[in-house]
């Protein structure tokens, strides 16, 4: 692609991202997202970046030129091929955006499962945690257990 021709071509130039930018009169990040084919030069920075390259416009966006009866592209094929990688990108963001985005659902549903999961074990818990008793209760249980003892004393 794209992309991948404007930094092989910069890196056979020995040039950094920086050194093109500068003499291409943009900043660092543009060449970045031109190489990273998030974004492509118009026609007229797609002429000035072979020039700064030292290739053809042809050869930067692919294409081999024929020996000797190769004839520099026109505005309008380079238009045209700007576009198809202009209409690819624009595939190649919309699937990515679908994959988040699908990510992102999965994610949220588990998450909610999770927290209605642990609510419910939380729920769970207080229902067979006992609850503490009264002094009245208490006072019951020790007299029965006297009372109890007392009947054992008796019986032996």
């Amino acid at each position: 692609m794209l992309g991948d021709n404007i930094k092989a071509f910069r890196k056979q130039k020995g040039m950094t991202q920086e050194e093109l930018a500068e003499r291409l009169h943009v900043v660092r990040q543009t060449v970045s997202k031109w190489e990273k084919n998030l974004s492509v030069p118009d026609a007229a920075a797609l002429q000035e970046l072979a020039d700064a390259l030292d290739v053809t416009v042809t050869q930067l966006l692919g294409g081999e030129p024929e020996p000797e009866t190769a004839t520099e592209p026109t505005r309008n094929d380079i238009a045209i091929q700007l576009a198809r990688y202009n209409d690819l990108m624009a595939v190649k963001n919309h699937r990515a955006e679908r994959i988040w985005k699908t990510v992102k659902t999965v994610l949220l549903v588990f998450l909610a499962f999770v927290i209605i999961l642990f609510a419910l074990i939380i729920a769970g818990l207080r229902a067979y945690t006992p609850t503490s008793t009264s002094k009245e209760e208490t006072t019951e249980i020790v007299e029965v257990d006297q009372h109890d003892e007392t009947e054992n004393d008796l019986a032996e």
